[in-house]
């Protein structure tokens, strides 16, 4: 639609501090963006046709700044273990079969689907190390029409022979990718993915920090996820004060718009150089009690000026779910709270709503809010099941369906302005 009028219960979050609610009020779109709220329509607007989801709510669709695509069918798996054993015990040998299209096609296939069920409207994705199989990816995204950044993980050392690769074939099909998708869609994106630092040789590194100046390509990766890794990377790479300045001496910190999950261990002058960068932090709770790897102090990266997003990170993290991610946020923070003798403030919904929509919507641009030239991506949530909405204020009710709703409550979902088909119903042309 070109001109379109959505009519409902409205809320969002221009800043992380509180919801900004319109009951029974209108958003105008405009080819695909967002022109405005409005509790009255002007007569301007007489003509555009309006699509009626009366009391039913209108919120901005979710964003999920990190999850692994070949790990979807290991969710709930490896859950006794630490990071490092269940890399070794259950990624790594699933993450080998995606060399098989066949395979990776029936994964991603269901993968996506899932996503669209949950309200992902957009995505920062990691794909496997295979060429092919990213490239497979990110055409069923496109025709998908979800908003993406989808990377070939990069690794060349540290990995089972399977997945070790040459690390000059890992930069030519690294640098293959960025040439011929970079400009295909204007909704899905290459995005450089070293695994991280123990994966990577210096030489790898360096030409990937190459790639990513040289193309002005975003880079993702991981960063003080598990005090292990921590001590390993110190191990590696003795001659550097910290994690972060491995990735920083290799021009993968910053130079371009870079996103790094978990960061749970991060020192003060870490956070500092993230907020002088403008790094995005990926915050993925779930993953981080289901690996013991510990509690991101959110409250910090906030207080300090850093980005932070919410990440799913399957299949760390047993759901897809954003709402489940936004809970579990802030249940980490009242932990966090707790373990800083009361220090660090717990977050609240309105501010881990704002990450999973705006904070990690940013990444992509104006995504994530309904302010004026904001993409029209959002999601309509029927709660009639779970709330009584002529009882509750829109905070209550989103708060409630984030906490005992779930995607049965999603009844359309929208991006840039467009309808998104359920995956069944969409003649996926990808080939293999």
């Amino acid at each position: 639609m070109k001109k379109v009028i959505f009519k409902g219960d409205i809320l969002f979050t221009p800043t992380k501090d509180k919801f900004e609610t319109y009951r029974n009020s209108y958003l105008v779109s405009e080819e695909g963006k967002i022109v405005g709220v409005f509790e009255r329509l002007d007569e301007k607007y007489r003509d555009y046709p309006i699509v009626d989801y009366s009391d039913k709510l209108i919120i901005p669709g979710f964003v999920d700044i990190h999850l692994h695509a070949p790990q979807y069918m290991n969710m709930g798996l490896g859950m006794d273990k630490e990071l490092i054993p269940w890399l070794n015990t259950y990624t790594f040998p699933e993450e080998s079969r995606f060399k098989d299209l066949d395979y990776a096609k029936e994964v991603f296939l269901k993968l996506v689907q899932d996503l669209i069920r949950h309200g992902t409207t957009s995505a920062v994705v990691y794909s496997s190390i295979h060429k092919d199989t990213t490239k497979l990816l990110m055409d069923l995204f496109i025709e998908s029409k979800l908003r993406a950044y989808v990377g070939k993980v990069n690794m060349d050392r540290n990995a089972n022979t399977e997945l070790k690769e040459d690390t000059e074939k890992s930069l030519r099909d690294t640098e293959e990718i960025i040439l011929e998708y970079r400009d295909k869609s204007p909704l899905v994106k290459p995005i450089i993915t070293p695994r991280f630092v123990p994966s990577c040789t210096e030489e790898l590194m360096k030409g990937l920090g190459e790639l990513a100046l040289k193309y002005d390509v975003p880079v993702q990766s991981h960063l003080n996820e598990n005090r292990g890794e921590i001590q390993w990377v110190e191990e590696l790479h003795p001659q550097f004060p910290n994690y972060s300045s491995v990735y920083d001496h290799f021009s993968l910190f910053g130079q371009t718009k870079t996103i790094m999950a978990h960061c749970i261990y991060n020192k003060d002058e870490e956070i500092d150089l993230m907020a002088e960068r403008g790094v995005y932090a990926a915050h993925c709770a779930d993953s981080n009690f289901n690996l013991s790897s510990g509690i991101m102090p959110v409250r910090k990266y906030l207080d300090k000026g850093v980005n932070v997003g919410l990440g799913s990170d399957i299949s760390g993290g047993h759901s897809l779910s954003i709402p489940r991610a936004i809970v579990g946020t802030i249940q980490a923070s009242k932990m966090k709270w707790l373990e800083t003798n009361r220090e660090l403030k717990p977050i609240s919904c309105s501010e881990a709503f704002y990450m999973a929509t705006k904070g990690g919507g940013s990444f992509f641009g104006k995504v994530g809010s309904f302010e004026e030239g904001y993409e029209t991506d959002l999601l309509v949530v029927d709660d009639s099941n779970i709330n009584d909405i002529e009882r509750l204020t829109l905070e209550e009710r989103i708060e409630r369906f984030l906490y005992v709703g779930d995607y049965r409550n999603i009844v359309e979902r929208y991006v840039a302005g467009e309808r998104i088909e359920a995956l069944s119903r969409l003649n996926i042309q990808t080939v293999i």
